[in-house]
């Protein structure tokens, strides 16, 4: 099986050089980082990432859950929020847009594995269930004619 593709989404550079050093220690590949929102929706369809790990506070001045949605509803890429930002206004925000986990910083690199493999297999399964719903519709609408 291939190494996952992570894009890393932080506007601070040490953040993205720990997290660089990590993903990489747990075997994930780095897909790239960016700083705004509009670099990582380039980044992330340039890069094929298999998943994006977004901070909420982004350069650029488009948040880090604006640019989840867009990433989620044009590539269908699950993010995984990894911010500090803990209100339930916030977290009602990141639940809107799609979001397949919120971890909070400081994180621990087990915390951040089992997010990522959460989120990974949510939206494998969440794949494999439209693929399957696709491919019964057509079979189930001659069925009323």
């Amino acid at each position: 099986m291939s190494k996952k593709r992570i894009l890393i989404v932080e506007d601070e550079a040490l953040t993205v050089l720990a997290l660089q050093q990590e993903l990489a220690e747990l075997g994930y590949e780095i897909a790239g980082d960016a700083s705004t929102a509009a670099d990582a929706l380039r980044v992330a369809e340039a890069n094929r990432a298999d998943l994006v790990l977004m901070d909420i506070q982004l350069d650029g001045g488009v948040s880090g859950i604006a640019a989840a949605a867009a990433i989620r509803g044009h590539l269908d890429i699950p993010v995984v929020f990894l911010t500090a930002h803990a209100s339930t206004v916030t977290i009602a925000q990141a639940v809107d847009s799609g979001a397949f986990a919120y971890l909070l910083k400081p994180y621990t690199v087990p915390e951040l594995k089992a997010a990522i493999e959460i989120a990974l297999h949510k939206h494998n399964t969440e794949t494999a269930m439209r693929q399957t719903l696709s491919a019964r519709l057509p079979v189930a609408l001659a069925n009323l004619s």
